[in-house]
């Protein structure tokens, strides 16, 4: 299998091809914004790098959030588009599950909470088993809420959003402060993924922070 991986879920915007058991060829850079100006010249410098085209992939894997609502956006709409026009299937895979994996790859046999921070005193949160099972879905709560579902379990924290558990639940070590996993990471994930999975959605676990004005609603015709 020749995988292109690609995340926008965050700050990063990175683009990897997977072969095999490990990349072929990686790229990232941490521009904040602007991912949608950025990713297409980043998937083909990738590509040129491991040796590749377009027409050599026979899978697509994609971040499908929870994280910037306009860079998820990005994401999974360019990985559905490019499966579409290649006949090859494409995944997805969240930003919750490969931070465990990483966490779980450091520290094998302990169970983790992904943590990323929601902003809004929010926190987007889910809770793994020693194999990478989630024992409490991707949820979006406040900090009481999260420790509620999670209960009093030993468990690493892994995260950008790790350090606000880890100050009400001392004890808990941090493995990671970060919004997002490396892009190697989530290729390995995404080509590990069954055929026939599902069609990459967004994970936003709740709407835009972007709103209409009302100012602007143009009134309904009769």
């Amino acid at each position: 299998m020749t995988l292109l991986a690609i995340d926008t879920s965050a700050n990063l915007c990175a683009a990897c091809v997977w072969e095999g058991d490990g990349a072929l060829a990686s790229v990232t850079q941490d521009i904040g914004t602007g991912h949608a100006e950025l990713l297409m010249s980043m998937i083909q410098d990738v590509l040129r790098q491991a040796g590749k085209t377009y027409s050599d992939l026979s899978r697509i894997g994609v971040v499908i959030g929870p994280g910037s609502f306009t860079g998820v956006r990005v994401g999974v709409s360019t990985a559905r588009g490019l499966a579409l026009a290649l006949n090859i299937p494409a995944v997805g895979v969240t930003t919750l599950e490969a931070l465990a994996a990483e966490a779980l790859a450091l520290h094998p046999g302990r169970s983790v909470l992904a943590v990323i921070d929601a902003r809004r005193e929010q926190l987007y949160s889910a809770l793994y088993d020693q194999a990478g099972v989630p024992l409490a879905e991707p949820a979006v709560l406040d900090a009481g809420a999260t420790l509620a579902r999670t209960g009093e379990g030993d468990f690493l924290l892994t995260g950008s959003g790790a350090a606000t558990i880890a100050a009400r639940m001392p004890g808990h070590s941090i493995v990671a402060e970060r919004a997002t996993a490396s892009i190697e990471t989530y290729a390995r994930l995404a080509a590990a993924k069954p055929d026939g999975s599902e069609k990459p959605k967004p994970l936003y676990l709740r709407g835009a922070d972007a709103k209409p004005q009302a100012s602007f609603i143009l009134p309904a015709r009769d």
